[in-house]
């Protein structure tokens, strides 16, 4: 009985303070071994530590920083060839809101050739250049990605006929053709389209003709063969305008 006489003594003075205070003070001195509130919150300091930084993801640098000037892409020379009697052998500029990203140019004409009739040339050509993006990833891999959508629309060509795509070996990092018939202004027409890619520089280039007035159309031959030339001046005139 004696010896918890000075334990029944802090009982009773601890009753006798505020309850703030026994939670504070009195608890601390109970035989239990309680620490009391001296011991750090571990739990506090983790919480209120500052949150790390995320890394910033690094990605290839595009390799093309610019475009050609697109009409200036294709050689005159080459123009004469496939399109002889250009009514503009300079090209029509397509509207682009950021020529460093995207541009386009067209040359058409029609050779009156008399009682053999006349023949009909369409060359067109447009560039799509794509930046390296943490988010998006690098310049050359958008453009693959872009390449692959971008021969999936020709592919899809509305009212082409005998539709057929082709590798074409030795144009840039990686090239199709796709070949069809389009029926137009009563006349049949031939197509080839070459989708290429260098880089991120994504290049469409189409080439078609037709015969009017009874002449006999161009050959499938003869046209894709002047696609892929073309597309090749094209994705050259890329490399140049990056020296």
């Amino acid at each position: 009985m004696q010896r918890s006489a000075p334990r029944l003594s802090r009982i009773l003075a601890c009753a006798a303070v505020p309850v703030m205070l026994v939670a504070a003070g009195c608890s601390s001195g109970s035989d239990s071994g309680d620490k009391g509130s001296g011991a750090p919150d571990t739990a506090s300091s983790s919480s209120s530590a500052a949150p790390q930084p995320t890394p910033t993801k690094k990605v290839e640098p595009a390799k093309f920083a610019k475009l050609p000037d697109v009409c200036k892409s294709i050689t005159t020379k080459t123009i004469d060839t496939l399109v002889p009697k250009a009514k503009n052998k300079k090209g029509t500029a397509a509207n682009s809101s950021d020529l460093t990203s995207r541009g386009g140019c067209a040359w058409n004409g029609l050779e009156d050739k008399g009682v053999k009739g006349s023949q009909y040339r369409w060359l067109d050509v447009s560039f799509y250049r794509y930046e390296s993006d943490a988010t998006l990833g690098s310049g050359q891999q958008r453009a693959a990605e872009n390449f692959t959508k971008e021969l999936g629309k020709v592919q899809a060509t509305e009212g082409a006929k005998n539709l057929r795509t082709t590798v074409a070996g030795g144009v840039g990092d990686q090239a199709n053709t796709v070949t069809y018939q389009l029926r137009k202004t009563d006349e049949d027409f031939t197509y080839a389209t070459v989708v290429s890619r260098t880089g991120n520089v994504v290049v469409v280039l189409s080439y078609n003709g037709a015969g009017y007035a009874g002449a006999k159309g161009p050959s499938e031959s003869w046209i894709v063969n002047g696609a892929i030339n073309a597309s090749k001046e094209a994705l050259a005139a890329v490399a140049a305008a990056n020296k």
